[in-house]
């Protein structure tokens, strides 16, 4: 047995009780117990075991024995006491918890389940005491990957009045290991919702096992509904990574929305790929705002993943391009402003401001945009809101955001990206990574 499961069956029978011995009585000191007074109830009679058996069966001299590794001379004290004919229920079940004890501290697992399996059954063991100890069996069983036998275990410590709260967990992922998927999911999820009642918040192991449950069935949906909520309180760059790729892989996402998909990567991962910081700037370029391609590139140079390699020229080529891009718009930025008021429709004026706001001028950036909005005629509503969102974001008005964001609606990707930024605003502060330092500003407009 390893030294890991070892310990994890001393803290098993720590916590119930079974590494101690019981408290044992001769028959000869039951005898001279003191009597009661004649106006008590009658006592029940202690069980007792015989003095011979006592002998070797000593709890003070048999913990010595085990403290001191001598586990073959506790091993031949059971088999002379076994060899007693005639023993009572009660000496069975002290010999029991004495081969539960050695079984358990000289690793003989085979040992440690039997005696327990036959404590549990005794007539001996205190009725307060056989849910734990059924519990304790259960979670043997588990460690032993005894899956089937584990869950048996687990389904009669409810049935003999344990709470199911406390094997809820344990069985779903019985299931799991034992191939019952679909018990597996029914249970896990049971579980969440019992700790959602109680107000107590996952482990991420059941968090986990709902998104592994869901994998292994194959079943996508369900499972970028479980890891959205496994991000939501445990998150991680692996797992956001994970999340954003499923995002581009629907089948509903609209490609016009590749821009913003890369802003939220970008802002939630620490690094992208040479590729990412490519296709944001190219997306930056053909819709508008130069200024953010620029800071595009700049980080990936930055990151030591653009300016290396077989594209170090085409990336040099790219950083000189949307350079001069850049440039031409902080400096021309202004003349924009009186065309995008002439429009029928807000559609300029969202524009301009997210493109002040990729120039890091925040206020100006938000006041166009909330104008562009509220002047209506908008094609694409809900994309004007989610720029607001963003810009709320760089500005640092975090509750402005997420309400921004929770306006939004829609099936073609808008809505994944709305509800992923409000994630990411809304995580754990223990868990939230710093943003990585930004490019320096762009120029300001002339």
């Amino acid at each position: 047995m390893s030294q890991f499961r070892l310990a994890r069956i001393s803290l098993i029978l720590a916590a119930i009780g079974l590494n101690a011995a019981p408290a044992l009585m001769t028959s000869a000191t039951a005898q001279s117990a003191p009597a009661t007074p004649a106006t008590s109830a009658a006592p029940t009679k202690p069980e007792t075991v015989r003095p011979e058996l006592y002998k070797l069966l000593d709890p003070a001299a048999v913990k010595v024995l085990i403290d001191g590794k001598k586990f073959t001379e506790v091993q031949e004290r059971l088999t002379a006491a076994e060899a007693y004919a005639n023993r009572t229920p009660y000496e069975n079940y002290v010999i029991e918890r004495m081969k539960f004890s050695l079984g358990s501290a000289s690793g003989n697992e085979a040992m440690t389940m039997s005696s327990l399996e036959a404590i549990i059954n005794s007539p001996s063991t205190p009725a307060v005491d056989k849910p734990e100890f059924i519990l304790a069996m259960g979670n043997l069983q588990n460690n032993a990957k005894n899956y089937t036998k584990a869950i048996e275990w687990m389904k009669r410590y409810i049935a003999e009045g344990g709470s199911p709260s406390r094997v809820r967990a344990s069985m779903s992922r019985a299931y799991y290991l034992n191939n019952d998927l679909a018990t597996a999911k029914t249970e896990a999820q049971t579980h969440l919702a019992e700790l959602e009642k109680a107000g107590t918040p996952p482990a991420e192991g059941d968090l986990r096992l709902l998104v592994a449950i869901a994998g292994k069935q194959k079943d996508w949906p369900a499972y970028t509904v479980a890891l959205e909520k496994l991000i939501a309180a445990y998150p991680s760059q692996d797992l956001w990574a994970d999340l954003l790729h499923r995002m581009y892989g629907k089948t509903s996402f609209n490609s016009r929305l590749l821009l913003d998909a890369y802003r939220l990567e970008s802002t939630v991962l620490k690094q992208l790929e040479a590729e990412t910081y490519v296709n944001m700037a190219e997306e930056a370029v053909r819709s508008g705002f130069p200024v953010e391609a620029k800071k595009a590139v700049d980080a990936g140079f930055a990151a030591n993943v653009l300016g290396t390699g077989a594209d170090a020229a085409k990336h040099k080529s790219l950083r000189d391009r949307v350079s001069k891009a850049a440039a031409d718009d902080a400096k021309n930025i202004a003349t924009g402003e009186a065309s995008a008021a002439k429009m029928k429709d807000g559609t300029g004026m969202v524009n301009l401001g997210y493109a002040y706001v990729t120039m890091d001028e925040f206020d100006k950036g938000i006041e166009r945009i909330e104008k562009g909005i509220a002047k209506g005629g908008l094609k694409r509503p809900e994309e004007a809101k989610l720029k607001l969102g963003m810009a709320y974001v760089k500005a640092g008005r975090k509750d402005d955001a997420i309400k921004t964001f929770e306006t939004i609606k829609g099936n073609d990707g808008i809505g994944d990206l709305a509800r992923y930024w409000t994630m990411w605003l809304k995580r754990p502060a223990d868990t939230a990574a710093p943003v990585a330092a930004a490019p320096a500003p762009a120029p300001a407009a002339k």
